[in-house]
Formats: C-alpha cells, sequence, structure tokens
C-alpha cells in the first residue's frame, strides 16, 4: 500500500498495544465469576481471533504461491503465540507487576535478534527508545513488585520471561511470511494451529467444571483486544521496523497501570507516574524516527517508500 500515511501502522500498533493493557482486568473478571485454566481460557481467546480473521480473510487476502516454508512459519507462529498467551496470563493471576514486567523484555529480545534475522538495521534512536521505555517499566513496577512474596516473584517471573521468549518469536516470524499470507489469512491459519494446540493442553478434569457464563464474558471480551487488536497489530508490524513496534507495545503497561488504579483502586505513585513518562518518551522517539523501507504484503520483493 504505496499510499499509506507514515503515522498509520505506528497508530495501529500503538492501539492494539493500548487495548492489550486492559487484560489484566479481563483475566480477573473472568477468574471472579468462575476460575479456569489458564490454557482454556487462552484457548477461548485464540478461537474468537480465529473466527474474526477467517471473516476479514474473504475480502482481506493474498493471491501467493506459498512454499512449505511459509505454512511452517505460519504453524510456528499458532504454536508461538498460544504458548505465549497461555504462560501471560498464568504470569497475570500470580502478580501483575512481576508478570508485565518480565513479559515486556520483548523489546529487548527483539531488538538483538532482528538484525541477524530480518537484516534491520538497529539505529543508535532505537537503541535509545529501547533502553529508556525498559528502564521506565522498571521503575514504574518495580516497587510493587518488591511488595509481592519470593516464591511468588519468581514463579510469575518465569512465567512472565516466557511469555516474552514466545512474543519475541511472534514479531519476528510475521515479518517473515510478508508477501505469503495478508494480514487476515495469517491470524487466520494461525488461529487454527493456536486453537487446536490450546485445547490439546486443557486438563482433561477441567472440562465438567467450565462455567458458561465466564466462557462468554472472556469470548466477548476478547473481541476487543484478542481479535481487533491483533489485526491492527500484525497490519501496523508489516509496515515498520519489528523494534519500532515491540517498543511501542510498551504502552500496554501504561494503560494497565491507569484502568488498575481506575478500576480496581490501585495507588498510583509518582514512580509510577515517572516510568510512564519514560514509556511514552521511547514511543514518541520511534514514531518519529525516519522511516526505513520495509517489505510490505502483497508485494513480495517490493517496498514502501
Amino acid at each position: 500500500m504505496r499510499g499509506t500515511p507514515r503515522a498509520l501502522p505506528y497508530l495501529a500498533v500503538a492501539l492494539a498495544a493500548s487495548s492489550w493493557g486492559t487484560w489484566a482486568l479481563v483475566v480477573r473478571r473472568a477468574e471472579a465469576i468462575a476460575p479456569m485454566p489458564s490454557a482454556l481460557e487462552s484457548t477461548v481467546v485464540m478461537a474468537v481471533i480465529t473466527i474474526v480473521a477467517g471473516a476479514t480473510s474473504l475480502r482481506d487476502r493474498v493471491a501467493a504461491r506459498r512454499t512449505w516454508q511459509a505454512w511452517a512459519s505460519v504453524a510456528w507462529f499458532g504454536v508461538a503465540d498460544i504458548l505465549n498467551v497461555l504462560l501471560f496470563f498464568a504470569a497475570y493471576k500470580l502478580t501483575i507487576a512481576v508478570a508485565v514486567l518480565t513479559h515486556y523484555l520483548t523489546p529487548i529480545f527483539v531488538a538483538l535478534v532482528a538484525p541477524f534475522v530480518l537484516r534491520e538495521r538497529m539505529t543508535a534512536r532505537t537503541g535509545w527508545a529501547i533502553a529508556v521505555s525498559f528502564l521506565g517499566l522498571v521503575v514504574m513496577i518495580a516497587p510493587s513488585a518488591a511488595a509481592a512474596s519470593g516464591a511468588t516473584v519468581w514463579k510469575s517471573a518465569a512465567l512472565g520471561a516466557g511469555s516474552a521468549v514466545f512474543y519475541a518469536s511472534n514479531v519476528l516470524v510475521n515479518k517473515s511470511i510478508v508477501g505469503s499470507f495478508s494480514t487476515s489469512q495469517a491470524m487466520f491459519w494461525h488461529g487454527i494451529v493456536a486453537t487446536a494446540v490450546g485445547l490439546s493442553l486443557v486438563p482433561p478434569g477441567s472440562w465438567a467444571r467450565i462455567d458458561s457464563h465466564a466462557i462468554m464474558f472472556l469470548a466477548l471480551a476478547a473481541l476487543g483486544p484478542g481479535a481487533l487488536g491483533g489485526l491492527a497489530f500484525v497490519w501496523g508490524l508489516r509496515r515498520m521496523p519489528a523494534a519500532h513496534a515491540s517498543t511501542l507495545t510498551l504502552l500496554e503497561p501504561v494503560v494497565s497501570l491507569v484502568l488498575g488504579a481506575w478500576a480496581l483502586g490501585e495507588s498510583v505513585g509518582a514512580p509510577a507516574i515517572l516510568g510512564g513518562a519514560m514509556i511514552l518518551t521511547g514511543g514518541l522517539l520511534v514514531m518519529t524516527q525516519p522511516r526505513e523501507p520495509v517489505l510490505t504484503e502483497g508485494s513480495k520483493g517490493s517496498v514502501i517508500p
């Protein structure tokens, strides 16, 4: 799409990340209705994404000849995404602060690997943006994390870091399949795999204890941050460097903090305000950086000027 305004992909990723900031409230609300395994929660979300993406793919499609490598990449995208969501939701149930902090190691992983995997040049400006944003995340969340018990912290940190590895993989794989699958096609086919894997991970004994109201609430809530947020993120990601997109996702914990204070009555102190400002500064640094050519879907071998 040569006519795409420069700021639009960045705005799409920023809005997607902001919508993801509601996940903590969604998971906590679903748990309040009726507890359920993280594998089931993540599978419900993936099923909703798959249905919505399947509908949008009727118009948003790329007529391309796909290699077995492209299909393998989409399949891995599905496996990695369900594990990303499952581990993140499990970490959320222990402590939101530690879960978010370790989950957002993702921009660092992407920035370190992208120059080798995607041949994307790491600029000094991007490096500073990542450093400022992640330091802001630490400043914002560290006081809350320090208040949690030791065992809980380590378990939540392990789950969050594991989700970050798979999240980083998602970012890199999405960039590699541009030209073979449209945004909707990639989300649909990866969702088929993710839903199947998620179903296989649900503990057998939990099916008898499923609460229909909790499932329905989670499915409806997933339409926003899950389906629409996912489509917006992948669309924007394909039109900007991977390190820029992953840095913008640091807007998610800012939204989590604000909603937590508003909806859950959590206190917001000076460290939280300072950290949030640093994250927004990092996002502004990447959004105002001169744009580099990137490969766009439907035009294998071409670039957006």
